[in-house]
């Protein structure tokens, strides 16, 4: 982390993005997670995290001086660190420049949706005989309202995230329970190319709470094929933020 300009820490606040300042207060509390055991992979854990609640939006440089001295680890670590989350496509490096928040392309939005459908859908297609163990899902659908009745449009962009993360946890699956917080951290990059997070994320709101209600009346197929078009929509919003900003350029 870098210090910010004026004009970058106007359009950071304008976008619902946290200052910079907080940023480096939000990773010194982070350092508590890391305990007496902390490795590569945990404090990995952390910054994947920090990405995904849209702390580090695209195109950040991530200081080793910076976001090491805030979590207390050493250059060794946080440089495993980054090249785990490099792996994951979250980081870039970029020759005597340094590591980046990585910035997505359309053929990455596309693939991500296209893992999305296959193990979204597939987790809800696979759940069984009701009743559905689904309060993880309802949680986030209750941080989602609570989100949007405060404005809180970026805290509203998390609950969402978590809301697919509760859907891919019913399949009981620690491995696609792993590879969709990748793939959702990644797709939180995707979200900055949306002007107003709160027109982008409230119709979505609504649609989270009837996926929710058709999963509690025991109603699989009919939660699959909602969740099937949400994705599809989704995809599609995205898609053409991306269009009309690559013709802008």
């Amino acid at each position: 982390m870098t210090a910010e300009t004026p004009e970058a820490a106007e359009a950071r606040e304008m976008a619902g993005y946290p200052r910079a300042s907080d940023l480096a207060a939000g990773l010194e509390a982070d350092r508590a997670l890391l305990g007496r055991t902390s490795t590569a992979e945990r404090v990995a854990d952390i910054l994947r995290d920090r990405i995904a609640e849209g702390f580090f939006p695209p195109g950040t440089r991530l200081s080793e001086d910076s976001v090491g001295g805030a979590l207390g680890v050493s250059r060794n670590t946080l440089r495993e660190a980054f090249r785990l989350l490099t792996h994951e496509r979250l980081l870039v490096h970029e020759l005597n420049r340094g590591v980046f928040v990585r910035v997505v392309t359309v053929d990455d939005l596309n693939d991500i949706y296209r893992v999305r459908r296959l193990v979204e859908c597939a987790a809800v297609r696979g759940l069984g005989d009701p009743p559905y163990q689904v309060r993880a899902v309802e949680t986030a659908v209750l941080a989602g309202e609570r989100a949007a009745r405060d404005r809180a449009w970026q805290d509203l962009s998390t609950a969402n995230i978590r809301f697919h993360q509760a859907i891919v946890s019913l399949a009981g699956s620690p491995r696609a329970d792993e590879l969709m917080r990748a793939v959702l951290a990644e797709l939180r990059l995707v979200f900055h190319v949306m002007a107003d997070p709160r027109r982008f994320h409230a119709p979505y709101l609504v649609r989270n709470r009837q996926i929710l209600e058709v999963l509690q009346s025991g109603d699989a197929v009919e939660a699959e094929r909602l969740l099937a078009s949400y994705l599809d929509d989704s995809q599609g919003q995205l898609a053409d933020a991306y269009g009309r900003k690559m013709s802008r350029r």
